[in-house]
């Protein structure tokens, strides 16, 4: 498998091929990982919709990007609540009116740590959030990306993943109650599963999209606001560096890019325990992440909680 050696090439934005003519969907692309994202395919000729649930804090993000980058591309704003399978559903109608297809797909937004809280669907806001929203975001927008030659859906993990054992399907609304942290893994390590189920039925189909994900290693960013700031400079303190959000950005855009990417595929830092460095191929591999039947579980459980079907 193809895999980046650092001492021959440090792979940057830079590096994205001329993406003119192509549109893309950032979903929390107002700050952070996402913002950065968002930025460098529109700097690479891209027409990029920054989908966030708050309007204001979007088209404020969009004249940063205008303000900063010399792009060649275009920007649109998207409102866009993953905690609400209605409000997904009307950004995928609003998307429909302007749109006939759709490159590239970037699965961005999440949620770490919060309170113990639900979405306006009664799932715990992590799980609700990181996957269910995403997944009914995907299987709404799945036409659009159908009508474009080797469309890329990218979804963001995290090496938190790998701490989960597997999926209790019977706490995913909180029924037996909430551990923050236990609740962040489970929603990455579904995000993982989806993206591995998703490329297994796109070959199967003989699809050409792409299904691929990444994880941004160890990166200060608005997603750390639940953790108070001196427990958040302690695990800072454990990591040898943290990157800035432009640089935790680019195995996400390596994927959703590069043409070297096939579906099935997992990046991260190459650099020790993948906390920073360059995109390179995951090492992260659990029996839980790899576990089919798990991963179909999941598949069928989230159809029927969105009634959505991907029409494969």
């Amino acid at each position: 498998m193809f895999q980046i050696n650092q001492e021959d090439i440090m792979w940057t934005k830079n590096n994205i091929p001329d993406l003119t003519g192509k549109t893309a969907i950032v979903t929390g692309a107002n700050t952070g990982i996402g913002f950065e994202t968002a930025k460098a395919l529109y700097e690479a000729g891209a027409h990029v919709i920054v989908a966030a649930r708050d309007e204001q804090k979007a088209h404020t993000a969009l004249k940063k990007i205008e303000s900063e980058a010399s792009g060649k591309g275009t920007l649109e704003v998207g409102l866009l609540d993953l905690a609400s399978l209605e409000k997904i559903k009307k950004f995928a109608d609003w998307y429909s009116e302007k749109h006939e297809k759709l490159d590239i797909l970037i699965n961005n937004a999440g949620v770490m740590i919060p309170p113990p809280s639900k979405t306006d669907d009664g799932f715990e806001l992590q799980f609700g959030v990181n996957f269910i929203g995403h997944f009914a975001l995907t299987g709404y927008l799945f036409p659009f990306l159908s009508k474009s030659a080797d469309a890329r859906i990218v979804t963001l993990s995290s090496g938190a993943a790998i701490r989960a054992e597997g999926i209790d399907f019977n706490n995913l609304k909180l029924e037996k109650g909430y551990d923050d942290w236990r609740e962040y893994a489970v929603s990455k390590l579904a995000d993982i599963l989806f993206t591995y189920e998703l490329d297994r039925k796109l070959k199967k189909a003989g699809s050409s999209i792409v299904s691929v994900a990444a994880h941004p290693g160890v990166t200060r960013t608005d997603l750390q606001r639940n953790i108070p700031e001196e427990q958040l400079q302690g695990l800072f303190e454990q990591f040898k560096e943290i990157m800035e959000p432009w640089q935790g950005a680019l195995p996400a855009l390596f994927v959703a890019t590069d043409p070297s990417v096939k579906g099935g595929e997992f990046f991260g830092p190459d650099g020790e325990n993948e906390y920073a460095g360059y995109p390179a191929l995951s090492k992260h591999n659990t029996p839980s992440m790899n576990d089919m039947a798990l991963a179909d579980k999941l598949w069928k459980y989230a159809e029927n909680a969105t009634g959505i079907r991907f029409e494969l």
